[in-house]
């Protein structure tokens, strides 16, 4: 902790050397979406409700993004509304990005707030985006950049209020860690298009439980119970990114492990071994048209209860196989329904992801772009009586730019499951799924003055 305080001041010395003839300069932008989805199965069955469950909504994002920056120093705040049409409550205002950078000619940077964090694909971090809400961190980044370079150290502690009952007690925050330690580096060669990066997160979780007790003046306090303590527990991801880009050629490559304990809902913590490989190749011959194929794999437990219906007691494991992809934009990688790893299977377990996709881009008007892509689903792990293939599903999606700050994108997918997702699911509904879904995005510009 020492020396991030004199990293910071050496920043913050440096900034104000540059400040004498500095231009100020603020801005102010807005981006307003609205985003409408229609979807029918793909949901196990609700008590009442028919086989194939259905579901159409609207909601509407509005964001107000201000910028101030100088030689040194930049400030940047993103206030965010998320409301689904006619839904009562949803009129608060949350602060998504909320940040100060101090920069140093050098290459030296420090930077403090509340951070929409993305890193090289953002398989393992970035904002999630098409959640609508999105996902953001509140986090010191201290770093440097030049020559190629990139080396950043991310560093947070979370907690759920200003109080002294509970201790360093955290549950049920804005973000599902405790704290959390990243290094990251990253190099691009300047004679060969080639940029390779390398990871390493030390994450930690809340585990144990409080309950309340009798307090000395007849009321209530928290108190730790007395076997299940509340403690950290700690997971570490570590791994690496490469992307080889010659002209018409793009090759992406990852590969990541999961190690330490894992803490689930009942704040129970278990051993991690996990593991996860893709890789990815998009061939562009001309601006018109592409081709991608690519392939991930992500492990999962040796051993996934498979009968259907009922439930079943837990059986017991050394550790946990299912990789977890943490806080990445999972929608760009595992089929943007996001059906593998934003709900659960059954008891809790993952029998991890195969998934194989071919797509093809085009862009019939200068305007107009479009993508088709295949997936072939299956499971990591080899089930005893069920074929790992999962299912097959095909997505289209197209976006039309009005003009710079008016677009409009439009997507439909198909899924069409197997046995082994219906049972590994637990949902008649879950072997087939239809969704579509459109966003039209406005983001003006609408004030920029320097003075």
């Amino acid at each position: 902790m020492r020396k991030c305080c004199i990293l910071l001041m050496m920043i913050a010395a440096t900034g104000c050397l540059a400040q004498k003839d500095s231009v100020n300069q603020l801005s102010f932008s807005m981006d307003v979406l609205t985003h409408g989805e229609a979807c029918g199965g793909g949901l196990p069955k609700t008590e009442g409700g028919s086989d194939e469950d259905k579901s159409r909504f609207m909601v509407g994002r509005v964001r107000l993004n201000v910028d101030y920056q100088r030689s040194g120093l930049q400030v940047h705040a993103v206030i965010q509304n998320k409301a689904i049409w006619g839904m009562e409550g949803n009129n608060a205002l949350t602060l998504y990005e909320g940040w100060v950078k101090m920069a140093a000619k050098n290459g030296l940077f420090a930077q403090m707030g509340r951070i929409a964090l993305a890193y090289d694909d953002e398989r393992i971090i970035g904002p999630n985006d098409f959640a609508t809400a999105a996902q953001s961190h509140d986090v010191l980044r201290l770093g440097y950049e030049g020559n190629g370079h990139k080396a950043h150290a991310i560093l947070a502690y979370n907690q759920n209020g200003d109080n002294c009952y509970n201790g360093t007690y955290y549950d049920g925050g804005a973000q599902l860690y405790k704290t959390m330690q990243t290094v990251w580096y990253h190099y691009d060669v300047r004679e060969f298009p080639l940029g390779a990066s390398l990871l390493f997160m030390n994450i930690g979780q809340q585990a144990g439980c409080y309950v309340e007790v009798d307090d000395e003046w007849g009321g209530k306090k928290k108190a730790p119970e007395e076997y299940n303590e509340p403690r950290t527990e700690y997971q570490q991801m570590y791994g690496g990114y490469i992307n080889f880009h010659p002209k018409h050629l793009t090759l992406e490559g990852s590969y990541y492990r999961q190690t330490g304990k894992v803490v689930n809902n009942l704040k129970q913590a278990r051993k991690i071994k996990a593991w996860m490989v893709s890789a990815k190749a998009t061939v562009k011959p001309t601006e018109n048209y592409g081709f991608v194929l690519g392939y991930d794999y992500l492990s999962g437990d040796e051993y996934v209860p498979v009968i259907h219906g009922g439930s079943l007691g837990m059986p017991l494991q050394e550790y946990e196989g299912g990789f977890a992809p943490l806080y990445g934009s999972r929608t760009k990688f595992y089929g943007i329904l996001d059906y593998f790893y934003e709900s659960a299977y059954i008891n809790g377990f993952t029998p991890g992801l195969q998934n194989a996709y071919l797509g093809i881009t085009g862009k019939p008007a200068s305007k107009l772009s479009c993508s088709a892509t295949y997936h072939y689903l299956a499971t990591a792990t080899e089930l005893y009586d069920l074929d790992r293939t999962l299912g097959h599903s095909i997505e289209l999606q197209a976006s039309y730019k009005f003009s710079k700050d008016i677009s409009l994108v439009a997507g439909y997918t198909q899924m069409h499951g197997t046995e082994t997702m219906d049972r590994l699911k637990q949902g008649s509904g879950s072997k087939q799924a239809r969704w579509g879904w459109f966003s039209l995005v406005i983001s003006p510009s609408l004030f920029t003055t320097k003075f």
